[in-house]
């Protein structure tokens, strides 16, 4: 399989640094791995992920599923032409997690010259499935 990726395939490093000084920094997200088709990160579940009840704040998982598909879209476009703007984020929390990190793995469902949309699907240490979402992208030319 062909890469993806407009410059080939990213330093997973040099995705982390993307995170500094912005809520993937507050929250710890942590780009993980990077191959041909997919980016995965990690986050915690700890006091800044967690809701009242002590689980997995949703809209946590949201942000992480978020942050992948950003990046991921922006990765694929040459960034000096065009820019990645989310147009539209669902998810299905179908377990929840207390303790440890989880790890979200991203990949295309589609890639046309207008938008992207991605697969991402949250699972914990135990390999179980939390949460599957679903991003929509919209590729827009820059102006000037």
């Amino acid at each position: 399989m062909a890469s993806i990726w407009f410059q080939g395939l990213p330093d997973v490093h040099m995705l982390s640094e993307m995170g500094k000084g912005n809520m993937g920094e507050w929250l710890d997200i942590q780009f993980t791995a990077i191959g041909d088709n997919y980016i995965k990160a990690s986050m915690p579940v700890d006091h800044r992920t967690k809701q009242p009840f002590g689980l997995l704040h949703g809209g946590a998982s949201v942000v992480l599923a978020e942050t992948l598909g950003s990046v991921a879209s922006a990765l694929v476009v040459d960034m000096q032409q065009y820019m990645c703007v989310g147009m539209e984020v669902n998810a299905n929390h179908v377990r929840s997690a207390r303790s440890g990190r989880v790890e979200a793995t991203c990949t295309p469902i589609h890639l046309g010259a207008t938008s992207h949309v991605w697969d991402i699907r949250i699972h914990d240490e135990q390999h179980k499935l939390l949460c599957v979402s679903r991003l929509t992208v919209a590729v827009v030319k820059r102006k000037g």
